[in-house]
């Protein structure tokens, strides 16, 4: 099992991120993973800085540890050839460190260029497309394209890895998963979801299988549900909400009525090493082997120094 630490793009600022990440590699964990979005959950949050600016300034910091996007959507707010273009030079530049997480994408990201938002069917029709493209650009040379929502013109990526930057899909139904299986090479997943895992390997999918396991640091408990209440709330909505909404405020309405016992049951939350590794061990039982700890607590440097001096050892015997 390999141990991830999620960089919060929306919570923090570019500098302040690539600190994060440095202090990671140094305390022990595997990968850093970053989101890729345009606007924060929350506009209390306050941040949501150029991703893959940030993951190629971490790279020149790092010389260990993994990078990961988690996840990025290639077919709306970019093109597929841009994130090919990208994902091939952060791969060289962090000496094949990089793994290219992608997904259908949320409107709160992918509207603010204009071209509206597709419905689910539609979402994951663009990204096979994008999928398809990206391969086309990694394989070499000249490429054309002529999908049912993508084009792509006579396109050529110039500075390409030897090896192509592994891609994990997130999935969180059969649909999505025979995408992961099909044209991707592992499987990102946001919930301890066994099936989930069963369906991919079953449509023939055999690569990493990524997952984020929420949770919240504090010395005090109720500091930690605060803080997880004031930052992320809006996960407890539910994919179909995250899905839809456009702008941070409306997150906020639709949050407002999440209570800290809603926090309590959906993060691990507080001081105990008990329920962070039993949180986590819900994931590896239902089959993940890449874990990301996704920390929704008051204190960073905090929750790094107890990984590092607590956590660790506890989880790497999980796995």
């Amino acid at each position: 099992m390999r141990i991830g630490y999620k960089l919060s793009s929306e919570g923090f600022g570019p500098n302040e991120i690539i600190r994060q990440a440095v202090r990671a590699e140094q305390v022990g964990f595997d990968f850093v993973e970053m989101s890729d979005h345009f606007h924060p959950w929350l506009d209390s949050q306050g941040h949501s800085s150029f991703t893959w600016t940030v993951l190629g300034a971490i790279a020149a910091r790092t010389d260990r540890i993994e990078l990961a996007t988690g996840v990025t959507c290639p077919s709306v707010r970019y093109h597929p050839a841009i994130i090919a273009q990208a994902a091939a030079t952060l791969a060289l530049v962090s000496d094949n460190r990089f793994t290219l997480g992608v997904g259908a994408g949320e409107r709160l990201n992918e509207h603010i260029v204009g071209q509206g938002f597709p419905g689910a069917r539609g979402r994951h029709e663009r990204l096979r497309e994008a999928l398809e493209i990206i391969r086309l650009l990694w394989s070499g040379g000249y490429h054309s394209y002529e999908g049912r929502h993508l084009q792509l013109d006579d396109a050529r990526v110039f500075d390409l890895p030897e090896e192509p930057p592994v891609i994990a899909v997130a999935a969180s139904g059969e649909v999505s998963a025979t995408i992961a299986a099909e044209l991707g090479d592992g499987l990102f997943a946001t919930e301890p979801e066994a099936d989930l895992v069963r369906t991919y390997q079953r449509l023939g999918g055999q690569g990493p299988r990524y997952a984020e396991v929420p949770l919240a640091w504090a010395p005090d408990e109720a500091q930690a549900v605060r803080a997880a209440w004031q930052t992320s709330r809006w996960a407890v909505t539910g994919w179909k909400v995250m899905s839809e909404l456009p702008n941070p405020v409306n997150f906020d309405a639709a949050s407002r009525t999440v209570t800290e016992d809603d926090i309590r049951q959906q993060f691990a939350v507080g001081p105990d090493p008990d329920v962070h590794v039993e949180a986590v061990r819900t994931y590896v039982d239902a089959g993940f082997d890449h874990v990301v700890l996704q920390n929704a607590g008051p204190d960073p440097d905090g929750f790094l120094d107890f990984f590092q001096d607590t956590l660790a050892v506890r989880l790497r015997a999980l796995g």
